[in-house]
Formats: C-alpha cells, sequence, structure tokens
C-alpha cells in the first residue's frame, strides 16, 4: 500500500508544479526558474546517484549526445516554456493541455516507431484531444481558427512537443542508461545550457530582490516536483510496475486544477472541467490499451 500513497502523493506534487510555477512567474524570469530548479534538482540526484550507485555512469560520445538531446528538450526546452506559458495561463488549464503528453508520445511512437493504432487508443486520442480542445478554448473551439490561442498557450502546447521528443528520446537511452542516470544527465546538460541565458536575463542582480514565496516555489519545482516526484515514481515501477504506475499520471492535472483553486483562487469552470474529465478518460483508455498489448 506504501508504493500506492507514494504514488498519489507524486501526482499531487506535479499538480503543485503548475501553482508553484504561477507563483515564480510573477517577478523571475523564466530561464532564471528554470535554471534555479535544476540547479537545486542535479545537485540532489548527484547525491543520491552516489549513495545508491556509486557516482554516474561514464558516457561514450553516443552517450554524451543523447544526454544533450535529453537535456534539450526536457529541461531547457520544455521549462523555459512552462515558466513563459505560466505568465499568462492558469495552472489548472496548462496542465490540462500538457496533460495529452501520452496521446501526443502514442502517436509519434506509432509515426517513426510502427507502434500500432488500436481501436481502443484511437478512441483515447479523440477523447483526450477534444478534452485539450475545449478546456484551450473554454468551450469554443472555433475561437481557435479566428486567434483564440495566446502566447502562453502556445508556450504550454510548446512543453507538449518538447516532453514528447523528450520521452522518445529517452526510450532510445534506456537501453544502455538507468532511468536515474538519464534524469541526472539531463538535468546536468540542461542546467548548463539555461545558465549563460539565466545570467543575460538578470539573475544575479534580481537575486536579492525574490520574495520568500519565490524562493520557496523555487525549492518546491526542484525537490518536491523533480528529485521526489521523479525517484518516487521510478521506484513505483520497479515496485508495481510501469502499467500500474502510468494510471497515477492521470490524477495530476485534477490536482493541478485542485491547487490551483485553494491556493490562487482559480475558478473551476464547466469547461475546465469537462475538458479535464476527457482528457483523463482518453489518456486512461490510450494507456489501458497500451498494457494490453
Amino acid at each position: 500500500m506504501m508504493v500506492y500513497g507514494k504514488l498519489l502523493l507524486t501526482a499531487f506534487l506535479w499538480g503543485g508544479t503548475f501553482v508553484a510555477g504561477r507563483l515564480l512567474s510573477d517577478g523571475m524570469g523564466a530561464f532564471s526558474a528554470a535554471f534555479l530548479r535544476f540547479l537545486i534538482a542535479s545537485i540532489c540526484m548527484m547525491w543520491i546517484m552516489r549513495q545508491r550507485s556509486g557516482g554516474l555512469p561514464v558516457l561514450d560520445r553516443k552517450g554524451w549526445l543523447g544526454v544533450i538531446l535529453l537535456g534539450a528538450t526536457g529541461v531547457f526546452a520544455y521549462n523555459v516554456l512552462f515558466f513563459k506559458g505560466l505568465q499568462t495561463v492558469t495552472a489548472g488549464r496548462a496542465a490540462v493541455i500538457v496533460s495529452i503528453n501520452p496521446i501526443i508520445i502514442t502517436l509519434l511512437a506509432a509515426m517513426f516507431f510502427g507502434e500500432k493504432l488500436s481501436l481502443r487508443k484511437g478512441l483515447g486520442i479523440c477523447l483526450s484531444v477534444t478534452g485539450a480542445t475545449i478546456a484551450i478554448s473554454r468551450g469554443n473551439p472555433v475561437s481557435l481558427f479566428t486567434g483564440g490561442l495566446s502566447s502562453g498557450d502556445l508556450a504550454i502546447l510548446g512543453c507538449v512537443a518538447s516532453w514528447s521528443s523528450y520521452s522518445l528520446l529517452g526510450k532510445r537511452m534506456m537501453g544502455f542508461l538507468s532511468p536515474h542516470a538519464a534524469i541526472t544527465y539531463s538535468c546536468i546538460t540542461g542546467t548548463i545550457m539555461l545558465f549563460p541565458f539565466a545570467l543575460q536575463e538578470g539573475m544575479l542582480s534580481d537575486f536579492s530582490g525574490y520574495t520568500l514565496t519565490q524562493y520557496l516555489s523555487v525549492a518546491y519545482v526542484g525537490i518536491l516536483g523533480t528529485v521526489i516526484g521523479f525517484t518516487w515514481f521510478y521506484e513505483a515501477i520497479n515496485t508495481i510496475g510501469a502499467s500500474r504506475a502510468a494510471v497515477f499520471i492521470n490524477f495530476v492535472p485534477a490536482a493541478a486544477i485542485l491547487s490551483g483553486w485553494a491556493f490562487l483562487g482559480e475558478s473551476l469552470s464547466l469547461s475546465l472541467l469537462a475538458g479535464v474529465s476527457l482528457v483523463i478518460t482518453g489518456v486512461y483508455l490510450t494507456n489501458s490499451a497500451v498494457n494490453k498489448t
């Protein structure tokens, strides 16, 4: 039972990152927020790897290319777009958009790796896309074709594209790197990429002006949202398997919506609730179809 409790907490920790991101976006630049998040995460993950495995495995040239691409997509691109998007998009709405990641990954895997699309998967994809469309358009899909997408919406959609790329690259890397090693290396390479942009953004000069809320939010996304969240998730995969663990990801958008309502006073609109219900159902159908094949 302990593992299921940790998985449920992980879903709420990941849902909370959208709230923390909203708090950070008010007064902290996207590059600075992303750099500080993964500086903390990199230090913690290196310590964990040292305790568990005696350190990080040595990489050859191909391995370095792989982890650089992981850092560029899953850390640099995703998080810059994440924090930029949350400057204008509510936590709940952003979470619903990001929650279509498994759907996009399934489609890309079918296109590039020849994975089969069953009727169940197809139904799940249709439901999720419909739900995300309802949430993004605030219940008016026609607005998407008449300038209804904001720059924040586009940034969050960019998160989906970058994380899908990261996930597909990660599948290739898992052949010779453990999940923890791949995450640690991607954190390190992504942090290095973010550093010059964070400096250019004025991170050092702004440092003394950050509020206590912003410091706590950085600690939250770095330690709880990244280190503990991913550690617990991969521990669960090792204990109960990937298929059962993946089901709990469906709770993330609901956790983000509830957290946004509780801590930020975000409204619970009918279109948002309808959208997240369809997305969760669609992702569940898609994942369950994958698990049966």
